[in-house]
């Protein structure tokens, strides 16, 4: 696909020629007048394209295909709106270090600095957002940024690049050099390093270790498991990164994040030695920044980071070691280890517990539908492959604590608590991967956030399905209401459509359910359907969380004097 510099083509051409070169093969986009030329372009690439009906929608699709395929998610919007409501998805990618490119189409050159129709400057807004943000003025230095871009998003602490579009630009004619395909870096560690890993991890007594992050693959994924089995070393994931250890391994002690289990914030407290892989460790998994002393945790740390940056940031790290988790993961699968461990009862004793934290038991709230008896009928359910997706909100907790992940690239959710994720993102894993079952879980509130891309789903026949569970109010919220201001509910309380039908007037498939013998059924109706479906699960209000109700809340806030 490589042109030379004798055939001028226009920065439109020129630009989709440059994502061909460097693999994509799937961009998210709401079209807009001030890209025309790339969309153009478009239309004879080899690239599929997923119009979305919501900027933000498109970009979170972007994302969620980022965290998929380790590679940069490539979303296309247009000027002004387009590209504000497209930072909801910039933020996700930020925080939760994923690779993604978010091209934006601009007003022309000779407009620019007089606040021309939907001028927006682009390095300035989303200067602190993204990794990198600039603007491209000359065609024929489209290739050098484009690449630049893709090294930038996926090196270091991956994360997003925004590029901004002059419209006269895309359509000005030069001659370019196309590059070679971009090529991933990827830090190797020294067998100095590896030596004293070793010796640091067998003078512990009661070490754990904490993965986390982006910049996974199943092969680093299978490497690190090795690597802990030759040790019998617990590992925990942090914050919604359950994907990275299978959580039946009688390794595996749990996640880290909100609401975790106080038995495992405990042992991780005793620790003497804590491995952190991948992650930056921050406020959800380490409990508001207080699950290791800052800036020198009194615990033994060994962090592996591919940013240098990230490594002393905020813990000061008895052993900094700089690289990726795939180049970490596989120099320590094949060390000696040591079995049996002399932590090995800690490691069995630990499993024991994440296993008893996330036995769905008797769990039985008010109302008639009981989640607990869902969520047994799916673990049952899905096959090991399904790709799970959800945006913010207590129904999460449900997925989270007791959903037992043990694949790679099963899991989208965002780590920055962003609401509305799941439909988009369910859209991207079914685009990345149409024969696995991918299922969005979504509150009332959550859902319609970025509910309109089902119809995204139905115009590209993606037979998704969608869990939508409703107890009529921003549920998270309402929680710290009554934790906080006992009783005085305010701006909190959802009237709420009847998503069924919401689902079937978009060309889907829909169900009202009440009870688990209802979802049981309603679940094989909906596959069978072969389209787009919304189940729509009604709770009672009262069943706040897993373990809590709103009454006892409030009770237990009054009664402190609250």
């Amino acid at each position: 696909m490589q042109r030379s510099l004798s055939a001028p083509r226009t920065g439109g051409q020129i630009l989709i020629d440059q994502l061909v070169i460097h693999g994509i093969q799937q961009v998210f986009c709401v079209p807009g007048e001030s890209y025309l030329a790339a969309l153009d372009a478009l239309h004879d690439a080899p690239i599929d394209v997923t119009v979305c009906r919501q900027e933000g929608g498109a970009a979170m699709m972007a994302e969620a295909h980022g965290k998929l395929s380790g590679r940069p998610g490539i979303c296309f919007v247009t000027r002004g709106p387009g590209a504000t409501n497209a930072s909801a998805g910039v933020h996700i990618a930020q925080q939760d270090s994923t690779p993604m490119i978010l091209f934006v189409g601009q007003v022309e050159r000779g407009a620019l600095g007089r606040d021309a129709f939907q001028e927006v400057d682009y390095a300035a807004t989303f200067g602190t957002l993204a990794k990198w943000a600039t603007e491209i003025s000359d065609p024929a230095r489209i290739p050098e940024i484009v690449l630049r871009a893709f090294h930038v998003a996926t090196s270091g602490r991956p994360g997003p690049v925004v590029i901004a579009l002059p419209e006269d630009m895309l359509t000005q004619t030069a001659n370019a050099q196309d590059p070679r395909p971009y090529t991933p870096v990827e830090i190797s560690v020294g067998e100095a390093t590896l030596t004293e890993f070793d010796a640091q991890l067998r003078r512990a007594e009661r070490p754990v270790a904490i993965v986390g992050g982006s910049g996974w693959d199943a092969k680093a994924v299978a490497d690190f498991v090795h690597f802990s089995e030759r040790y019998e070393l617990p590992v925990a994931v942090s914050y919604r990164r359950q994907m990275l250890f299978p959580a039946t391994h009688p390794n595996f002690i749990g996640d880290i994040g909100f609401g975790p289990n106080p038995k495992l914030v405990e042992r991780i407290a005793n620790a003497d030695l804590v491995l952190l892989v991948g992650t930056r460790l921050s406020e959800a998994a380490s409990q508001g920044y207080t699950l290791l002393q800052i800036p020198t945790p009194v615990q033994k740390v060994i962090h592996v980071h591919a940013d240098t940056n990230e490594l002393g940031r905020m813990y000061q790290p008895t052993l900094a070691i700089n690289a990726t988790p795939k180049s970490f993961a596989s120099a320590v699968a094949d060390l000696p280890g040591v079995v049996p461990a002399p932590w090995s009862a800690l490691t069995h004793e630990a499993h024991a517990e994440y296993k008893k934290w996330s036995d769905l038991g008797e769990i039985r709230l008010p109302g008639r539908l009981q989640m607990a008896r869902v969520m047994e009928f799916l673990k049952a359910k899905l096959p090991s492959d399904a790709v799970i997706c959800n945006g913010a909100g207590n129904y999460s907790i449900w997925v989270h604590r007791f959903f037992p992940f043990t694949q790679f690239a099963t899991q989208l959710a965002p780590t920055c608590g962003s609401m509305g994720y799941g439909v988009p993102a369910a859209v991207a894993a079914k685009r990345v991967h149409p024969d696995k079952t991918v299922i969005a879980f979504a509150g009332d509130g959550c859902f319609l956030m970025h509910g309109q891309e089902f119809a995204t789903a139905v115009q590209y026949e993606l037979p998704i399905i969608v869990v939508v569970i409703d107890n009529s109010m921003y549920g998270t919220i309402r929680m710290h209401q009554e934790k906080n201001y006992p009783g005085r509910i305010s701006a909190t309380e959802l009237r709420n459509p009847d998503f069924a039908a919401y689902a079937n007037a978009f060309g889907g498939y829909g169900e009202r359910v009440e009870t688990a013998e209802e979802f049981e059924k309603s679940w094989d109706r909906a596959v069978a359907s072969g389209k787009p479906a919304i189940l729509h699960c009604l709770i009672d209000p009262e069943a706040i969380t897993p373990t809590a109700t709103l009454s006892a809340l409030r009770d237990a806030a009054l009664s402190a004097g609250k």
